[in-house]
């Protein structure tokens, strides 16, 4: 095993460079989600085509997803598979081509569209997330043909879209087609910890609520003639904030952070000038729910409390559910891609895996719910969706080479 070890690593140094200015050409290719404005994944998804066809990847797949709101009409996802030994299994290695916009433009120091090499880093949005699982996918599949070696089961590559908004026209898509088989296993590499220890083998429910206030708009010098409804709707969030906290705070310890979280974000524009009483106040919570409640009993409690603020105050109160997911049961640690990739680490890394949770969002669920032992994994400085994101080269290089190894034993 070091000796085979010692070849993987040799294999990666040698043609690192060239994924890397590769990796480069993809990232400099936006890919914002169309869901927050963007124009797709189309260009990128053609030049990753490119890309693999140029390493010598072959039998590449494109299942392209109808979607009105791009201007190609689809939205592409690419699968290839690389023979193993045992053809029927199937080890996927899966990540996205979709990023989030770049946010607040004032809080970057480089183009966030134009990859920046610097320091060992790459700068730029989707650089971490998920480029970088893109970089050590296409790293690991040319380390193991250029060591002349055959993956122990077929090795299943997939680069999918949409996971930033759901998965609707990637990843959920092409399990609804049946591109995942009974005895299949993956790893999404869309979560990561900087040392890489962490394996996410289960996600919390999810749940986004949109709260819409409404009093009765007036002019600011004669509040007694309106219902404001901002002051209302700012009281509803806190009491909502305390109600959820207390009630659902019960604490598992396998997952990150161990307690459901209930954060208000998203608020809408009330008025436009200063003087005028809002009549309508419209906000967000993002509530991600540990498994061992329902998501029935979190929603009865909100509306409930909701009927008590429209007696109380006299407004009116809208609830939506703007999503709503619940976590499928989680793979178990006994699975075999969970053992072995623990294994993994401790060869290569001399670590110890933790298996954990997290609050929910990546594609992984979508495969455990139908069976799939999957687990989200990578190394990573954790700045996806931060301003100034970036990856590190070395992260891109150590897990291309742990996918390398796990191929071959899996």
């Amino acid at each position: 095993m070091e000796e085979l070890i010692r070849r993987i690593r040799k294999a990666s140094d040698r043609i690192l460079q060239d994924v890397v200015e590769a990796y480069i050409e993809v990232l400099k290719i936006p890919a914002v989600n169309p869901s927050s404005g963007g124009c797709g994944e189309f260009k990128r998804a053609e030049k990753l085509q490119s890309v693999l066809r140029e390493f010598g990847v072959k039998n590449i797949t494109r299942v392209d997803v109808a979607d009105n709101r791009v201007e190609e009409g689809v939205r592409p996802n690419i699968i290839s598979i690389v023979e193993g030994e045992d053809e029927k299994r199937t080890l996927w290695l899966i990540a996205h081509m979709d990023t989030v916009p770049e946010g607040d433009l004032g809080l970057w120091e480089t183009d966030p569209f134009v990859p920046v090499m610097r320091d060992g880093k790459i700068y730029a949005r989707g650089a971490e997330d998920d480029g970088q699982a893109i970089a050590s996918i296409l790293l690991a599949v040319r380390t193991i043909a250029e060591l002349g070696l055959r993956p122990r089961t077929n090795l299943g590559l997939a680069f999918v879209s949409d996971e930033e908004a759901g998965s609707k026209y990637g990843l959920e898509h092409l399990v609804n087609k049946g591109f995942f088989k009974e005895g299949d296993e993956a790893v999404v590499l869309d979560y990561g910890s900087p040392d890489g220890s962490e394996i996410e083998v289960a996600e919390k429910h999810m749940l986004w609520l949109k709260f819409t206030v409404r009093g009765a708009q007036a002019h600011a010098a004669f509040p007694h003639q309106g219902i404001n409804a901002h002051r209302f709707g700012a009281r509803l969030l806190l009491a909502l904030d305390n109600m959820l906290h207390e009630r659902f705070g019960e604490l598992d310890e396998l997952y990150i952070p161990p307690r459901s979280t209930f954060e208000p974000t998203k608020k809408e524009p009330n008025v436009d000038n200063v003087n005028t009483i809002p009549g309508t106040d419209v906000f967000y919570f993002d509530c991600r729910i540990l498994p061992r409640y329902f998501l029935d009993e979190v929603s009865s409690a909100v509306k409930d409390l909701c009927k008590e603020f429209e007696s109380a105050y006299g407004v009116k109160i809208d609830v939506e559910e703007v999503m709503r997911w619940e976590a499928p049961p989680p793979t178990s640690p006994g699975e075999n891609v969970v053992k072995k990739l623990s294994e993994v680490l401790r060869l290569m890394r001399g670590i110890d895996a933790k298996i954990i949770g997290i609050g929910g969002g990546t594609c992984a669920a979508l495969l455990r719910a139908r069976g799939i032992p999957a687990v989200a994994w990578s190394t990573s400085d954790v700045m996806a969706h931060k301003p100034n994101e970036y990856c590190r080269i070395e992260n891109i290089r150590r897990d291309a080479e742990a996918l390398a190894l796990l191929s071959l034993i899996i």
